[in-house]
């Protein structure tokens, strides 16, 4: 009998559960065992073989009983971490492998590769192929484990939906979604109040939250982390633009990775397993500047973790559940190191390699006008439906 192990890893995001749901229903339909890992990379990583509550704790058999409704709430009922096996920082290292013959150290200062445990705990847990479910970081490890023999299919799901070699990303309508909706609410108050209108959404590397909901919501700015920005122009369009409306009001996006020209982006706190430092605060940033530059209130919103939270909308349930489905049926023809993806508007698969190939990004010559800073698709025939 073949045993799937099943994990997801980095930030939580609508639609995992349909996801893992899909997998486990049709593992089981084609006569496979599921493993679900609690805490993705982390809970491998801690699983101790010599104290039994870790077996408990980190690893539990699927039965269609533990998935029959969990398709129904966002996140992921298996949780979720952000360990990078292959580059963990001594702080970290659970205590059993602390100066164990499992780490390798690095070059690094006080980072331990412990890849080669990973494979121990896999083989011990009777684990065949491994379906990890995250972004480019978590599915890193995957790409390592694929390099090093072991069987796997990944699914990609990311908010800002960047994950390279896939059009779509697990996560990202309803992140849109989410984001159109409390800006439409957000009129209210700041058109009541006749203020400068300033939304913060998640977007490290790529603006494509921004850009999307941007169209969508027609907002009269949107800054993407592509992009840098010259605050004084910026400011003197959005002065324009509340003056030019009936209610005396204007509203922006902005990416948490954007940054002003000359300037850094804001990121604060300690790296993490992946090397990333959290962002936000350049939304804050240009509401005091504006402030600062005008006579004009602004109202600072930084919509965080809203816009992963709750149920996976149609779309991003159709699409995880079909991820998974195909995930489970390229095991069935033994088509592992590869990733499901969807590639105009069709589902599809790429080597699992392909994750670190390059970074994907707003097109924005063919989707965003640098000049006026806001979206413009220069030609919607053969455009994706996400503009990706």
């Amino acid at each position: 009998m073949t045993t799937i192990g099943i994990l997801t890893g980095g930030g939580d995001v609508p639609g995992l559960n349909p996801c893992i749901k899909a997998v486990v229903m049709n593992a089981l339909e084609n006569g496979y065992r599921v493993i679900g890992i609690r805490r993705g990379w982390g809970g491998l990583l801690n699983y101790n073989m010599d104290e039994p509550s870790t077996h408990e704790y980190y690893v539990n058999e699927l039965h269609e009983e533990q998935v029959r409704t969990i398709d129904r709430t966002g996140g992921t009922f298996l949780h979720t971490s952000r360990t990078n096996p292959q580059k963990v920082s001594v702080a970290d290292a659970p205590d059993f492998l602390v100066n164990s013959k499992w780490g390798k150290p690095l070059k690094e200062e006080g980072k331990i590769d412990y890849t080669d445990y990973i494979l121990h705990v896999l083989s011990h847990l009777g684990i065949d192929v491994l379906v990890p479910i995250g972004g480019d970081d978590t599915l890193s490890f995957a790409v390592r484990l694929h390099k090093e023999g072991f069987p796997v299919v990944a699914i990609p799901k990311t908010m800002d939906n960047d994950v390279f070699g896939t059009d779509y990303c697990i996560g990202f309508s309803t992140a849109v979604t989410r984001s159109v909706e409390f800006i439409t609410n957000m009129r209210t108050s700041v058109g009541s109040h006749e203020r400068i209108g300033v939304v913060e959404l998640f977007g490290r590397n790529s603006g494509e939250t921004s850009l999307i909901t941007a169209h969508l919501a027609y907002v009269d700015r949107a800054i993407i982390s592509e992009v840098p920005f010259d605050i004084g122009k910026l400011t003197d369009m959005l002065i324009s633009d509340r003056r030019r409306n009936p209610s005396n009001y204007a509203i922006m996006t902005i990416s948490e990775g954007a940054t002003m020209i000359g300037g850094d982006v804001l990121e604060t706190g300690e790296a993490d397993a992946y090397g990333h430092r959290k962002l936000g605060g350049i939304g804050d940033q240009v509401a005091e500047e504006i402030k600062r530059r005008t006579t004009a209130n602004t109202m600072y919103q930084q919509l965080g973790y809203l816009m992963r939270s709750g149920a996976p909308d149609s779309l991003d349930r159709m699409v995880a559940m079909s991820f998974g489905t195909l995930a489970v049926q390229l095991l069935r023809r033994k088509e592992t190191g590869k990733m499901v993806a969807l590639h105009g508007g069709k589902y599809t698969t790429v080597p699992v390699d392909m994750v670190l190939a390059g970074r994907k990004r707003v097109d924005v010559p063919a989707f965003y006008d640098i000049e006026f800073y806001r979206p413009k698709i220069r030609d919607f025939m053969g455009v994706p439906m996400f503009l990706s």
